[in-house]
Parts: structure tokens; C-alpha cells; sequence
């Protein structure tokens, strides 16, 4: 049975293996694999402490094309099943729903190719929505590709709504889908 998990030691090995096979949390930079685990290499605590950023303490985020941006505020969870599976985490701007124009969305999620067809994107998902409910975001806006038949599934069974198709910031290129699953209808159409 999934779960998602706050990133803690005892699951940090898990982590690390799944990078140590190339897979990255972040599918706009595989390179984030090798970042992250010379992050873990050089202060584990630390970097599982960076993974809850509430206030945006952190470094800036560096996008696709290599340029940094502030960081928003946001968190990690780990899709758990008896090993590590995925990551999924939440982003927004405090006081608003409103995002960037250099974050795509709200909300990003991968899972390990080995985890892949057993339907934890969606459960991850699920998981998830009370948490960014609990936050008072209305909305939460989510992106993929015009191509990326699997995640819209994600996102649909989720009640998510094709919103828009739009032209991504420069610094990701190319098209997007920009989906959004309304978390509190009164907020949302006020």
C-alpha cells in the first residue's frame, strides 16, 4: 500500500539508491540526480531538512536553462511502499494562488522507473490534495505535456480540468498543458 512519507533518515538509503541508478526527481534536469546525492554525501541531515522549506530559506532553485531563480516555498514527500518509489512536492507564494511565470505549477511528481504502471502518480496525488487544501490555496494548477498521455490520466482522475495551452517560459521551451483541480469551490469562483 502507498503512502507518502516526510523525508527522514531511516529512508534516506532508499533515496539514494534510486538516484544512484540515474532516475531524478526532477524530470526538467537529470542532473539533479547527481547534485542531490552529493548533497546527501556531504550532510545528510542537512539535506533532508532542505527538503521541508515552508519559508523558502533555501538556495535559489536553478531552472532548466541554468538560470536561478528565488525559491518559493514548498515541500518534498516520498512515495513509500516498504521502499522508496517516487517523490512528489508542493510549491506555492504565500497569500496568493497565483505562481511565477518561471513555475509551471503547484505541484511535480516522479516515480522510479521500476514503480512505474501500479497507479502511485494518482495515489501520490490523492495523498497530496489535503495538504495544499490545508495551506487555504484554492486551486492548485498542475502542467505537463502535450504528449504525456500517463500524467494527464494523473491529473484527470484527480479532477483535474484542462485550463489552457500555453508557450512555457523560455528557460523550459515548447508547449504545455496546464491542468487545475479546484481545492475549495467557494474560494475558487469568488
Amino acid at each position: 500500500m502507498l503512502q507518502l512519507v516526510r523525508p527522514a533518515s531511516e529512508h534516506l538509503p532508499s533515496y539514494a539508491a534510486a538516484l544512484e541508478t540515474g532516475w531524478s526527481p526532477d524530470n526538467t534536469r537529470p542532473e539533479a540526480a547527481a547534485e542531490q546525492l552529493e548533497a546527501i554525501a556531504r550532510d545528510p541531515a542537512a539535506f533532508i531538512a532542505g527538503l521541508e522549506d515552508r519559508e523558502a530559506k533555501g538556495p535559489p532553485i536553478t531552472l532548466p536553462d541554468g538560470s536561478r531563480m528565488p525559491r518559493l516555498p514548498g515541500f518534498r514527500r516520498w512515495m513509500w511502499d516498504g521502499a522508496f518509489c517516487g517523490s512528489i512536492g508542493l510549491r506555492w507564494q504565500p497569500g496568493t494562488a497565483a505562481l511565477p511565470p518561471h513555475v509551471l505549477g503547484h505541484c511535480g511528481y516522479a516515480v522510479v522507473p521500476w514503480k512505474r504502471r501500479r497507479g502511485y502518480a494518482t495515489e501520490a496525488l490523492r495523498l497530496l490534495l489535503p495538504e495544499a487544501r490545508a495551506l487555504g490555496l484554492p486551486w492548485i494548477d498542475l502542467t505537463t505535456d502535450p504528449d504525456n498521455a500517463v500524467s494527464q490520466r494523473v491529473i484527470l482522475v484527480n479532477g483535474g480540468v484542462l485550463v489552457e495551452r500555453f508557450a512555457k517560459a523560455a528557460a523550459y521551451g515548447g508547449e504545455g498543458l496546464r491542468f487545475r483541480i479546484i481545492l475549495d469551490p467557494a474560494a475558487a469562483s469568488g
